[in-house]
């Protein structure tokens, strides 16, 4: 089963909120068979970094984006801890990308994920590895509150 997960219109997350005006509002998909993250996109020139390419950061983002979706699979609400990027190859603005993104191990709180970038040709433009560590929601969100007083 394949099930689309558009940017939530409450979120104000950069790249997969739907509220914030600025953001990027991209949308994946979560294959539950292969369980994976995968998202097609086709970024444009606003996000370029040299002229023509992708700016490294908005790579970063694609790549944190699909790994941080993953962890949806293990029901855990969880933030990047750590995240390493190689870039491979240029990424191209205005070209079509498929970013991935997968689980590859876990220990206790902490979930370790893999993300690539590759064009249609299926050539690897860039590859991610984070760390994602399990929040408690509550007990966060609270402190969040606390914080604003």
């Amino acid at each position: 089963m394949k099930l689309k997960l558009n940017p939530n219109p409450e979120n104000g997350c950069f790249g997969c909120g739907g509220a914030n005006p600025d953001g990027m509002k991209l949308t994946f998909e979560q294959d539950d068979e292969r369980r994976r993250i995968v998202g097609r996109f086709r970024i444009g020139a606003r996000y370029q970094g040299g002229p023509g390419f992708l700016h490294g950061g908005i790579i970063a983002t694609l790549l944190d984006e699909a790994m941080g979706k993953v962890n949806r699979f293990s029901q855990a609400r969880a933030v990047t801890a750590e995240l390493t990027v190689e870039y491979k190859k240029p990424v191209r603005v205005d070209e079509e990308i498929l970013v991935e993104g997968w689980q590859a191990d876990q220990d206790g709180r902490n979930f370790y994920h893999e993300a690539e970038i590759r064009n249609v040709r299926g050539d690897l433009l860039a590859r991610g590895k984070g760390r994602f560590v399990a929040i408690d929601v509550e007990k966060f969100s609270k402190k969040l509150t606390a914080e604003k007083v």
